[in-house]
């Protein structure tokens, strides 16, 4: 019993296809419609009547281990074969053939091929790629079929595009991997002797008498690529009629062994300026007297000449050489300083070479330096050009650029001076100076001179004095200033003030007026202290060898008269007592290098921290800037407080502070961290609690409060006075045997703390020797003004130096000037 025609019980041939393509059998050709697709498969790819299958890739079976496809099992897999073939090619005996060599590699991706013929010598043929990577079809009548590596085997011969190949040969790989397919090889065989190549190898061996030979020159080029000689060359041509003598510069090129000659430009010599007076060429060492035409020099002489139906015209050389014209041109070893070089009848001298040249001819042919060759005679001296004395008129080096040229230029500013000491820099040495006069009245006046290192001039201010009667102000202007005692109408550059003429306790005449140099800001004293070499005045070494070299009858007096200054044997005297002695005993020292030598071994004391009185100072800052963005501070603080601790780094606090644009001074802000630091962490809680003014305010602070309060922190302009003066610092810097010597009661004194250099120790606002009497706002080197009381605080340099170490000064009694070391700088 049948099943019935219903969808599902029916053996339906379709059923599960889901391929249902047509292939395009009919198309037009020339216009014409044409059955192109004769070959193609039916409906969904089924093959119709009559058709096979064509497999389009290769048919060797899929890795069963992996399961890949061939083209990806196989992948970069090629087998290797040695073949030949034969062509027939037309010599000069006939016809000929000539054996081709080639690899024939067969790619198991793709069953593609590639005919690859090997470079060989003495051939005339295109070598290289003969067939490129393809199928490649079988002979007919299977010519609709392409090679598989089952068609190849060795001894065998294969028709490639209607060309016979013979394998000869196969690789390890290829032999193995056709074993493992079942393939029987066959025994390798040889490739026949080709007759062609032989007798082209024999034509290319035998001398062929050929005009033009070959000179291999590439090792020496690749060796001495860019290596040029150097040398200078003098041509005397006096002896000629309007000859004159030059100078030339020779290169001797050593990649190629070529010279060319450069021409010096002299300037005012009449000469045009010619680059080059030998163009790049081979140089001969004997010039022919006449030049020879093209072709009167040859290296072989043409005996006859043959013609040939076969090899067209030959030429007959004389294999002897028996004419041949021999020309010898200039080598490296021809070239030494004091020899001659022939340049085409023209005598150059070689008198000097440069400093590779040396090296070249050391190293390679062992020639020491020779001394440079003077031809010409010494330069007569010229005499000086004696400049007419100054007139009066205008300044010196205005009037000065009249007598050098016609056309006058301004005088010429150092512009490298102008670079280092730039005036934004503030580069200017104030000193506070008096006339030195017998007037009681001109006397007490006080003047500040500014030295302006930028053009080494001087300015001259006096400070305003209530009810002295002077009105004050500029007594200088701006100007270089001559020094006294020099004639004004003569030839010779005046001499002006220079920085090293200004220190405390010089006397400077400036316009006839004599100034005493009585003290210096903390800036002038920093950098003449900075420039020990630059200043001998602000040398410590300096300072120590005079006291080092005193003879041995004060040295006797000063350790007495220490002792005797010191009852009680604290080891500290007062630098009054110190200053006094030395000025007593004719130590030669100026007032300077004494406060040079108190300032570099001084014992100090910092102000004691005064906390609630640095947060007044703070919270009075803050409110007159109208700052309240104090909880947008607080809860940054917290955000970075990830573990909420309620601390954080310094760094980080500064960061925040600097990010809510806290309007404090960098020192002060400095000074308000150190208070809430433990370690490196700050409690910022405590901070911010400590700087609310609007929540917690403090007391409010006076004038004279803020200043103090502005003392309290490191780096502020404020009044630090010179306790003690430490002779232990001054053993510690001496050299020699001093520092063997005993110390005396000494060890009892603190150490100098290292973060308060010696040269930040001393800031005074007040003039030396004056009291009450405060600095011009204009010239002043710290903030605006100080008060009265700032004064009485600063006093003179000489009250804050208060006690020498006399333990250390007595050894330096005994110091002879042989025992010191060059002077410390």
């Amino acid at each position: 019993m049948s099943l019935p025609f219903l969808p599902g019980t029916s053996n339906n041939k379709q059923l599960g296809k889901e391929r249902f393509h047509k292939s395009q059998h009919f198309d037009y050709s020339n216009g014409l419609p044409m059955m192109v697709g004769c070959e193609k498969p039916g409906i969904g790819g089924e093959l119709l009547m009559g058709q096979k299958f064509k497999p389009n890739w290769s048919a060797l079976p899929s890795r069963k281990t992996t399961g890949l496809a061939s083209w990806v099992a196989y992948d970069k897999q090629v087998l290797s074969f040695a073949a030949y073939f034969e062509e027939a090619v037309q010599g000069d005996e006939g016809v000929m053939n000539k054996v081709r060599e080639c690899k024939i590699f067969f790619y198991l991706e793709d069953d593609t091929m590639q005919v690859v013929e090997s470079n060989l010598k003495y051939t005339s043929f295109p070598q290289g790629t003969f067939i490129h990577r393809q199928r490649v079809p079988l002979p007919p009548p299977d010519h609709d079929q392409f090679y598989r590596a089952f068609h190849f085997n060795i001894n065998q011969q294969m028709v490639l595009f209607s060309r016979t190949f013979t394998v000869t040969s196969c690789d390890l790989f290829t032999r193995n991997f056709l074993t493992k397919l079942g393939v029987i090889l066959n025994e390798p065989t040889t490739v026949p002797d080709d007759p062609y190549s032989k007798l082209r190898e024999q034509v290319e061996t035998m001398n062929p008498l050929r005009p033009l030979e070959r000179h291999d020159t590439l090792k020496q080029f690749l060796d001495h690529d860019g290596q040029v000689l150097r040398f200078r060359c003098f041509w005397d041509d006096s002896a000629s009629l309007f000859g004159d003598t030059q100078d030339f510069t020779l290169h001797y090129f050593l990649s190629d062994d070529t010279i060319e000659i450069l021409g010096v430009p002299v300037p005012n010599s009449g000469r045009d300026n010619t680059p080059k007076f030998l163009h790049r060429c081979k140089l001969l060492k004997h010039g022919p007297a006449h030049m020879k035409l093209p072709g009167h020099v040859t290296d072989r002489t043409m005996l006859n000449v043959i013609d040939s139906k076969i090899r067209g015209q030959r030429f007959m050389l004389d294999s002897t050489r028996a004419g041949a014209y021999r020309e010898e041109f200039y080598k490296d070893i021809d070239l030494t300083v004091g020899g001659e070089v022939n340049v085409f009848g023209r005598s150059f001298l070689l008198i000097d070479c440069d400093d590779f040249t040396k090296c070249y001819y050391r190293s390679k042919y062992g020639i020491e330096d020779v001394p440079p060759i003077q031809p010409r005679a010494p330069p007569a001296i010229t005499p000086p050009r004696l400049m007419p004395p100054y007139n009066g008129f205008g300044s010196e080096e205005d009037s000065l650029s009249f007598c050098r040229g016609l056309l006058p230029k301004p005088p010429q500013k150092d512009f490298q001076k102008f670079m280092e000491k730039d005036r934004l820099d503030e580069k200017v040495m104030t000193f506070h100076a008096k006339i030195v006069t017998t007037d009681p009245i001109v006397s007490e006046r006080l003047f500040i001179v500014s030295y302006f290192l930028i053009d080494d001039t001087i300015n001259v201010y006096e400070p305003i004095q209530r009810n002295s009667g002077i009105p004050g102000g500029r007594f200088l202007e701006r100007v270089r200033v001559k020094k006294p005692g020099q004639q004004l109408f003569t030839s010779e550059p005046p001499q002006f003030f220079e920085a090293q003429d200004l220190y405390v306790g010089a006397s400077v005449c400036i316009n006839n007026v004599t100034f005493r140099l009585l003290d210096a800001d903390e800036y002038t004293f920093s950098y003449m202290e900075q420039r020990p070499l630059e200043f001998p005045q602000a040398n410590v070494g300096n300072v120590l060898r005079k006291l080092g070299s005193l003879p041995e009858e004060k040295l006797s007096e000063m350790r007495t008269s220490l002792t005797l200054r010191d009852p009680g044997d604290t080891g500290f005297i007062s630098y009054e007592s110190l200053s006094g002695l030395l000025v007593k005993l004719g130590c030669d020292l100026s007032e300077h290098e004494m406060l040079v030598l108190g300032r570099r071994f001084c014992v100090h004391e910092q102000p004691e921290e005064d906390g609630p009185l640095m947060l007044a100072v703070v919270q009075d800052l803050l409110m007159k800037k109208n700052f309240d963005a104090f909880s947008e501070m607080t809860s940054s603080l917290e955000y970075r407080d990830r573990q909420k601790t309620g601390r954080l780094s310094s760094t980080e606090t500064r960061s925040v502070c600097k990010g809510s644009r806290l309007p404090l001074p960098e020192n002060l802000l400095a000074g308000l961290l150190s208070m809430f630091a433990a370690g490196d962490e700050i409690d910022y809680l405590a901070f911010m609690s400590g700087i609310n003014w609007v929540e917690q305010p403090a007391p409010p602070v006076m004038p004279d409060d803020t200043l103090k309060g502005l003392a309290l922190c490191p780096d502020v302009p404020a009044e630090i006075r010179l306790n003690h003066f430490s002779g232990r610092l001054v053993l510690d810097a001496l050299p020699g045997r001093l520092r063997q010597l005993p110390v005396g009661v000494n060890h009892r004194l603190p150490k100098l703390q290292s973060e308060s250099p010696p040269e930040t120790l001393i800031r005074t606002r007040c003039p030396l020797g004056q009291r009450d009497v405060p600095w011009d706002r204009g010239m002043s080197p710290g903030p605006a003004a100080a008060t009265a009381e700032e004064a009485d605080c600063g006093g003179s340099r000489r009250r804050g130096m208060e006690r020498p170490d006399q333990s250390t000064l007595l050894p330096l009694l005994s110091l002879q000037p042989a025992d010191l070391e060059p002077p410390l700088c």
